[in-house]
């Protein structure tokens, strides 16, 4: 009979070819297409392009209205980050670090946004920010709306990490006379760091990544790469043109998607808490 340990062994080999397929095919048709030249089509009978080039990646770069996306991206998604990070951190101490009848409760109610279709809440906004009168600063009004979506992300990490926080730490840090930021400094910010860290990145990923509320709010004057990509998928659809897109959009992603699982596995939050 197979031992376990084989079996095991197998089904690991399985799964991380499965998942080198269902990454590796997609990338690699993205690229291909990326690289078609317009004087020589990729048809269904030819594995590779004919002809390769960097024409398309020029065509987007100066006729298209990608400079202004990617700029406006990024500077909307770590603004994002931040928002989400400092509104989320009361709620996260609460939840993370106060004992009340209900915590659970509230834990699971906080996440509860995250169910919501992305174009409900999309109109949802845009009314709430219309009654406000914040629709007429666009980057505004979509930072708003993505600071505010995000969070549950961003209180579900801290909570995690404020729960972490050694008491013991806190507490000799106090007996010793240390103010309330040394007690913050040397008690808690060591063991915050990775959800802090975790949180910006993964509000960051989110924001470059969202369409609905970028398209809903900011259009037609507000371009994102999403909202360009998605332009890019009508009528007047272009395959390459797409996949220059789709490679502009997933790739940053995708590295700081590894940045994130590296900072996640090494930092133990439980053991950096530093004595006060």
């Amino acid at each position: 009979m197979m031992s376990a340990q084989r079996f095991n062994r197998i089904l690991l080999v399985l799964l991380l070819s499965l998942t080198a397929i269902w990454l590796i095919v997609p990338f690699t048709m993205a690229v291909m297409w990326s690289l078609v030249d317009p004087s020589e089509p990729w048809t269904a009978d030819r594995l590779v392009p004919p002809v390769i080039s960097l024409h398309r990646w020029r065509d987007m770069w100066e006729n298209s209205s990608l400079k202004t996306a990617l700029v406006n991206s990024y500077l909307l998604a770590p603004s994002a980050a931040l928002a989400a990070l400092t509104l989320s951190m009361p709620t996260a101490f609460a939840l993370g670090r106060i004992r009340f009848p209900g915590r659970e409760a509230a834990k699971i109610l906080a996440l509860l946004p995250l169910i919501v279709p992305p174009f409900v809440t999309s109109i949802f906004f845009t009314s709430l920010l219309y009654q406000i009168g914040l629709h007429h600063w666009r980057f505004g009004a979509i930072l708003f709306a993505h600071a505010i979506v995000f969070m549950p992300y961003s209180i579900r990490i801290l909570t995690v990490s404020f729960e972490q926080v050694r008491a013991d730490h806190v507490d000799a840090a106090r007996d010793l006379g240390a103010s309330t930021w040394a007690r913050w400094k040397v008690a808690y910010l060591p063991a915050l760091k990775p959800g802090i860290f975790a949180s910006l990145l993964i509000v960051f990923i989110q924001s470059i990544e969202e369409f609905a509320i970028a398209f809903v709010v900011g259009s037609p004057d507000f371009t994102t790469i999403p909202t360009l990509l998605y332009g890019t998928l009508g009528q007047d659809f272009v395959r390459p043109n797409a996949a220059v897109l789709s490679l502009i959009l997933v790739v940053p992603n995708v590295l700081l998607m590894l940045i994130l699982e590296r900072l996640l596995k090494s930092a133990n939050p439980a053991l950096n808490s530093g004595k006060g």
